[in-house]
């Protein structure tokens, strides 16, 4: 033991101690595949309205007005929004594992019922349903990956839902080139069943076990996560402690909106609000009509599929690079890239119909664009905001907070969605996305300013930082980065 000084405090009784090398177990490989599954459906369903919708204008035995259209479209998140609403209340109660689980039953019968609709409220209702489980996933996935995996591969491994999600845009994009709408839900019902038979293979978070006074099963949890021959005794005492911190302090809605807590709450509701006022969304849902819109060369079908590998290959690139660079460096090439981007598309608009100037033989740049634009968003504002939801937010208000984070990410996302086609009506094609690209740039201050750098931090360490909370606590060490034992925690 080691008596332990501090400038601001007495004495803290502390343990240095080191943890065994960080590394990518198959356990922790499978959590994060079986997780992700449910986010290339959330992905799929995002993208289906793009080929969906144009197949919906050819067909015969349906037929879908402008109003019902921007309804298919804008539904979806605004069921989401429910679904972040009880998905809050939902992984504190029955668990993050089962919460997610749970989803994938009503995921294949909103599929089905839009495959099978004849008339468009039973797509509607369909998309209703899809978008709940949306809502309640998107918050799931983010909180189970960072209570179940390594810090140092947190990262890494936490990029795994934004990546297979893009997996799940392509995968639409790429079917819609020949399918119609009805084969397309039939193909999202399908993706519902390997996504429900991986979540039965992994187990419950080893914190969630830790705040029933489950101990025995957090600690196989923990084991099952970090490898048979792994030795967990620090890492569980960690929890262990964190835990009891958390279960010492009063608990009530008054809590989650005191001056502790709501610091690292503003700043996940700062980042969800940039993500989704960059346009993103509107960009996602409408890739066909916006080519259409550009008058570009490219074949429309064959520009969202484009579109959907280069932002797949996009996200891969900072799967590779998160743990390295960290998120701030990422979310600051984000906004920047996203910025021009955007500016450069709004002005291809604004000469084509404002100054009325042949650019036809610019059909090539709005591809371009979208596809740099995309590359920049996957980089960043796309995965960062939610790995860090799951990273900044305490413990003890993880569930709640994470609740209203995501709540209010599907309600910006459906007022953008919603309104995009008000707005170019409004504004122009121009004027719009020079809006949005005004949004990207005070974003980069807010990173400045508000976003903290969480990289190859422990959960408990970033709590301790954002909250203010001095406790005595054992040092997690970092084998990679090789960093000498200091006698105070983070």
């Amino acid at each position: 033991m080691k008596i332990l000084m501090r400038a601001d405090t007495h004495y803290s009784i502390g343990r240095v101690v080191e943890y065994e090398e960080p590394k990518f177990t198959l356990s922790q490989v499978l959590a994060a595949i079986a997780v992700s599954m449910g986010s290339m459906i959330v992905g799929y369903s995002s993208a289906y309205t793009s080929p969906a919708l144009a197949s919906m204008e050819l067909n015969t035995t349906i037929t879908v007005t402008k109003e019902e259209a921007s309804w298919v479209g804008g539904l979806m998140p605004l069921a989401a929004l429910g679904g972040g609403i009880i998905g809050g209340p939902l992984v504190d109660y029955i668990g993050r594992r089962k919460t997610i689980l749970f989803t994938a039953v009503p995921f294949f019968v909103g599929w089905i019922l839009i495959a099978v609709a004849s008339a468009v409220h039973l797509i509607l209702l369909g998309r209703a349903i899809c978008g709940l489980c949306v809502g309640v996933g998107s918050l799931a996935f983010p909180v189970y990956l960072g209570e179940s995996i390594q810090p140092e591969v947190r990262g890494v491994l936490g990029l795994f839902p934004t990546a297979l999600g893009n997996i799940g845009i392509l995968i639409c994009y790429v079917a819609g080139k020949y399918l119609d709408w009805s084969q397309l839900a039939y193909m999202g019902a399908a993706l519902s069943v390997p996504f429900f038979l991986l979540m039965l293979a992994i187990p419950e978070t080893p914190q969630w076990y830790l705040s029933r006074s489950r101990s025995e099963e957090a600690r196989e949890s923990l084991q099952w996560l970090r490898g048979k021959n792994s030795k967990i005794d620090n890492e569980i005492r960690d929890m262990a402690m964190c835990d009891a911190q958390n279960q010492s302090d009063d608990s009530s809605l008054k809590e989650l909106f005191s001056k502790k807590y709501m610091k690292s709450i503003l700043i996940s509701l700062g980042l969800m609000l940039f993500q989704q006022l960059s346009g993103i969304n509107a960009i996602i849902f409408y890739t066909v009509d916006i080519f259409k819109m550009s008058g570009s060369a490219v074949d429309e079908n064959l520009s969202t599929i484009i579109v959907g590998v280069v932002n797949f290959m996009a996200t891969f690139v900072a799967t590779l690079v998160i743990d390295f660079a960290g998120r701030k460096i990422l979310l600051y090439i984000s906004a920047i890239v996203m910025t021009i981007t955007l500016v450069a598309m709004g002005t291809f608009f604004f000469v084509r119909e404002n100054l009325h100037i042949d650019v036809s033989h610019l059909g090539w740049l709005p591809l371009t664009c979208l596809m740099v634009y995309l590359l920049g968003f996957s980089l960043g504002y796309g995965p960062i905001p939610w790995l860090m939801m799951g990273e900044i937010l305490p413990a003890k208000i993880r569930g709640p907070g994470a609740s209203i984070c995501t709540a209010f990410n599907w309600t910006c996302t459906f007022i953008v969605t919603k309104s995009f086609q008000n707005i170019v009506d409004g504004i122009g094609p121009a004027g719009t996305f020079w809006l949005f690209g005004c949004i990207c740039f005070i974003g980069i201050f807010f990173v400045i300013v508000c976003v903290p750098e969480t990289r190859g931090k422990s959960l408990e360490q970033i709590e301790n930082k954002l909250t203010g909370r001095r406790m005595a606590r054992t040092r997690r060490m970092s084998s990679i980065a090789n960093i000498k034992p200091l006698p105070f925690g983070c």
